[in-house]
């Protein structure tokens, strides 16, 4: 399967979700709760069966040149593609100091996909690089903790495609060219 046509499945497969999505809560918005209660739904906790994996996922070390490697615990996936939502969610998600997330503020996962071939197709929200400091380490920071909280946690994962609202960019903030998927790179972990 050619790089072009897999990124033009998930893009299929995404836009279905999406509309099935779309169908399900068209009925719903009619009559869309308070404000208050949204709030208060959005914060409970998902129903789980509390089943955990340890995975490792990355933060900026203290000096702001590499990424670190921290033991967590996430939610447990059934499956490949669920394991690598799973922990995307847990490496995008706001961290208590001493650490740094090198994910912009508001990023959010919209989809996720997994090829034949091992190349994870990861679809983040436009705040991961409108969000972005810039600057050519910040960048190299943000791919590598989302490439390798990937490909370092799953083995069936050999490289990640990243995708912002579910095209293909050349790049977050002008540096990393992401045109094509990405392997690992534990140069970038201390």
């Amino acid at each position: 399967m050619s790089r072009r046509y897999a990124v033009a499945l998930f893009v299929v497969v995404a836009a279905a979700i999406a509309g099935g999505a779309l169908a399900a809560l068209w009925p719903r918005w009619s009559r869309a709760p308070k404000a208050g209660a949204v709030a208060a739904a959005a914060a409970a906790p998902p129903a789980a069966s509390g089943r955990r994996i340890k995975a490792r996922l990355f933060y900026v070390s203290q000096d702001g040149t590499r990424l670190t490697g921290v033991e967590r615990d996430v939610p447990y996936g059934s499956g490949t593609v669920e394991q690598a939502r799973q922990i995307i969610e847990a490496q995008i998600a706001p961290v208590a100091e001493p650490l740094v997330s090198p994910i912009p503020a508001g990023t959010r996962l919209r989809a996720l996909f997994v090829s034949e071939q091992g190349e994870a197709y990861l679809d983040l929200s436009r705040e991961v690089a409108a969000g972005h400091a810039g600057g050519s380490t910040d960048e190299l920071l943000t791919v590598y903790a989302l490439v390798d909280a990937l490909t370092a946690n799953l083995p069936a994962v050999k490289s990640v495609q990243l995708l912002v609202d579910g095209g293909q960019v050349e790049t977050l903030a002008g540096h990393v060219d992401l045109r094509s998927p990405l392997a690992g790179n534990p140069a970038w972990v201390e």
